[in-house]
């Protein structure tokens, strides 16, 4: 655990994400902001396109104005339907210059979940894509919410064809900016709410974490000063992510980072494998940002040319199978730096391995900077022995613990004060810390399976069945037992059909690899052969759905019971 007292920014710094934008463009108005590739152009049907700072600023000038006109300001909420086109990165910028709040909403979403976003976060405006339009119109109305729908087919809003839905009761005829604190622009504070951003839901509703411009502006800080391995250019390094903008990584790290240095950021429409390298190359990308999927489908591919044909120095992210961590560098050479942050607590709280030793292979993220401070606890919040795993409790070091971090779950205090109990944030990762303070990984401790009172993690065990010739994708979770609490399920998806009659002998394969591997508890004493997984738009899997799927499988046709294979070891 550490003390020291994170820097502090100078009066100097910028108050907002525009303004920091609008600094970047003064001093690189020629600079590349945005670099949209012809694949991913074709894809959304617009032009391919390099926007420099200056021409970003002149259309964020004359959106903010048009925002203006319609009433926007402080204390509002517009939607952005948007994907990762420039219309995101433009219209954020303009809102955020009279002090709204964007929600960035996610193009997979559909309409309880739509429902749910525009009732919960109270949008007053949304900008989308105009195939979204009635989606949206149809999700106010359920919500009973007067909402306003701007259509965007381009890089500005269609304003002569504004839609208004059924306005909500006792509302009738509002104007968005009715009832709201219009401040000027001057107005706007490193504290004022710049973004709305939903956890990713993989329990129960969605949670709306509210961040302030200092949560963007902090993450954009720490990227440009964390030096090591992440050194940046100013001026020069382009940056390639496939994540979404409604994802925390892409929004404020990738974003914010080329702000802050006057670089360009190239989004992506999605991950698409056999295409990655030759973007890479076209976009003259210097940064990659990675989900741990990614890793290991391009290290599947047969090795080509093209491999080592770019100019990427680093790649951030998390994830990589420590099994392809090394092959990975080794083959395209570059680090993969492996980090941790949640939404919450954006870089109030952000760990990366940008310095050698990085422990490559180990599940490894690196060590807290002296900014961090960190505690590693048991179920009882009692502090754990170096090399035991505990859940992982976070703060800011100094007078003020919650800096860089989200600000609250909107409206749920009770799971704020929760998030906060005793000071700390509680991430629920279980995490283990060696001597020297590296710190790694080992999972969520909400997928902790607790079998006759040894704890098993579900990653551990995953990570050993995918080993299987047979198995293409594994996911394991916790299935009630009577007698031991918990007993580990293991869904599979084999890499070809299996034959009912085949089935029994692949899931003694399986729990005998893992018998081979694991201590005999860990091994899998029921194995279900599933179609598919549940998961998230980011390719995570939904844990929440994941355990009530474990607990309905058992006794069922493709779910075989193998609780009997689960014995002792003989010592070799």
């Amino acid at each position: 655990m550490t003390t020291a007292t994170p820097p502090m920014a100078s009066r100097e710094e910028p108050a907002s994400v525009h303004e920091q934008f609008q600094r970047s463009a003064q001093r690189w108005p020629q600079a590349d902001f945005l670099q949209i590739l012809p694949e991913v152009a074709q894809h959304y049907g617009i032009a391919p396109c390099s926007v420099t700072y200056s021409q970003a600023a002149q259309t964020v000038d004359a959106l903010a104005s048009a925002y203006r006109g319609e009433g926007l300001g402080h204390g509002q909420r517009v939607g952005l339907l948007l994907e990762n086109r420039p219309a995101f990165f433009l219209n954020w910028l303009a809102l955020n210059a009279l002090g709204v709040s964007v929600v960035p909403i996610s193009a997979e979403l559909r309409a309880a979940e739509l429902e749910y976003l525009v009732g919960h976060s109270e949008i007053v405006m949304a900008v989308v894509l105009p195939a979204r339009v009635n989606a949206l119109l149809a999700a106010a109305q359920a919500a009973g919410r007067a909402l306003r729908v701007l259509p965007c087919t381009g890089d500005v809003p269609e304003w002569d064809r504004v839609v208004a839905s059924t306005p909500a009761p006792g509302r009738a005829g509002e104007h968005p900016g009715a009832g709201r604190d219009k401040a000027p622009a001057a107005g706007i504070a490193p504290d004022t709410e710049c973004a709305l951003l939903y956890t990713s839901g993989t329990t129960g509703r969605p949670k709306g974490c509210v961040l302030a411009n200092e949560y963007f502006l902090e993450a954009g800080r720490w990227y440009a000063g964390i030096g090591g391995l992440c050194e940046l250019q100013p001026g020069r390094d382009r940056l390639i992510t496939p994540l979404p903008m409604t994802h925390m990584n892409a929004m404020a790290y990738s974003t914010m980072a080329m702000v802050r240095v006057g670089g360009c950021v190239v989004p992506l429409d999605r991950f698409h494998p056999s295409s990655w390298w030759s973007q890479v190359a076209q976009s003259r990308a210097t940064i990659v940002h990675y989900l741990g999927v990614m890793p290991a489908m391009l290290i599947g591919a047969e090795p080509s040319p093209q491999d080592r044909r770019h100019a990427v120095r680093f790649g951030f992210g998390a994830g990589v199978d420590r099994r392809h961590h090394a092959a990975f560098e080794a083959r395209f050479g570059f680090p993969l730096l492996e980090a941790w942050a949640m939404t919450e607590t954006g870089a109030g709280a952000v760990v990366i391995a940008n310095r050698e030793p990085r422990q490559v292979g180990t599940a490894c993220f690196g060590r807290a900077e002296p900014a961090v401070a960190w505690r590693l606890v048991d179920e009882a919040g009692a502090d754990v022995p170096v090399g035991t795993p505990g859940e992982l409790l976070v703060r800011a070091a100094g007078a003020s613990p919650r800096h860089g971090f989200f600000r609250e779950y909107l409206k749920d205090r009770e799971a704020t004060d929760e998030a906060w109990q005793g000071g700390w944030f509680h991430t629920g990762d279980l995490v283990r810390a060696d001597e020297q303070g590296c710190l790694y990984f080992i999972d969520r401790r909400k997928n902790v399976i607790r079998r006759s009172g040894e704890n098993i993690s579900a990653v551990e065990v995953e990570s050993v069945l995918r080993r299987h010739p047979r198995v293409a994708e594994v996911a394991v979770a916790a299935t009630p037992d009577p007698v031991r609490g918990d007993e580990v399920l293991a869904c599979v998806i084999a890499r070809e059909p299996v034959p009912p009659a085949e089935r029994a002998a692949l899931a003694g394969s399986i729990v005998a690899l893992a018998l081979e591997q694991l201590a005999y508890f860990k091994a899998p004493g029921y194995v279900a052969f599933v179609d598919a997984l549940p998961l998230t738009a980011t390719q995570k899997v939904q844990r929440g759905e994941l355990k009530a799927l474990a607990q309905a499988l058992p006794g069922q046709p493709g779910c075989i019971d193998t609780r009997a294979l689960k014995r002792r070891q003989a010592d070799q």
